[in-house]
């Protein structure tokens, strides 16, 4: 391991839990562990590439620790691991992924792997990924009328769009083959469209 692998911090108040993240991911990246959200922002600096973030921790939410995140400028992708069932409150917040536990070796990885990728486009792309995983997120937990009765989701989906629009002539670039389509399709496991087709954007 050289100062070349990327930095994963993992944000865990259950001590057995995190040391098994850590586990898992030790080997194929550096890894750092805080076991609270205080303890999170202590050990974050801008080595730091992807945050494995649990939502709800005693001294300090995994809510207030990203908004304390993106406040404080760090350019690191954060997933957000937890037991909290995702609500249309997702919509405005600043993460990149979202996990329901309990989560999988082989989910882990390929979320780590997936943030990394990410951070080798621009911002507007990456805020791409980030819309379309919630868009995906909330069609997956709620039904069809719960969405057509949240503002929030409303909101997502048009700025959603209009991202789209704007970055039309970017996307185009890649073919089937690359790997930013790849992403795109995972991200899009699981949303449907009405006629049975998947479409995450």
């Amino acid at each position: 391991m050289n100062d070349e692998t990327p930095v994963v911090l993992i944000v865990e108040d259950e001590p057995d839990l995190a040391d098994l993240y850590a586990t898992w991911l030790d080997g194929e990246y550096q890894v750092r562990v805080a076991y609270g959200g205080r303890e999170a922002l202590e050990e974050l600096d801008e080595d730091v590439s992807v945050v494995l973030l649990d939502r709800r921790m005693p001294d300090l939410s995994g809510d207030e620790a990203l908004a304390e995140i993106r406040s404080r400028g760090f350019d690191c992708r954060v997933a957000m691991v937890t037991a909290v069932e995702p609500d249309f409150d997702i919509v405005a917040m600043g993460f990149d992924d979202y996990l329901v536990k309990p989560v999988s070796k082989d989910a882990l990885h390929q979320t780590v792997s997936n943030l990394l990728l990410r951070n080798a486009y621009d911002s507007g792309v990456q805020e791409l990924f980030s819309l379309a995983s919630k868009k995906a997120l909330l069609e997956a937990e709620k039904g069809p009328t719960a969405l057509s009765d949240s503002e929030e989701y409303q909101e997502l989906d048009e700025q959603l769009a209009e991202l789209r629009q704007e970055l039309d002539e970017t996307l185009g670039q890649f073919d089937e083959g690359d790997e930013i389509s790849a992403l795109y399709h995972d991200i899009g496991r699981g949303v449907e469209d009405e006629d049975g087709t998947s479409d995450p954007f």
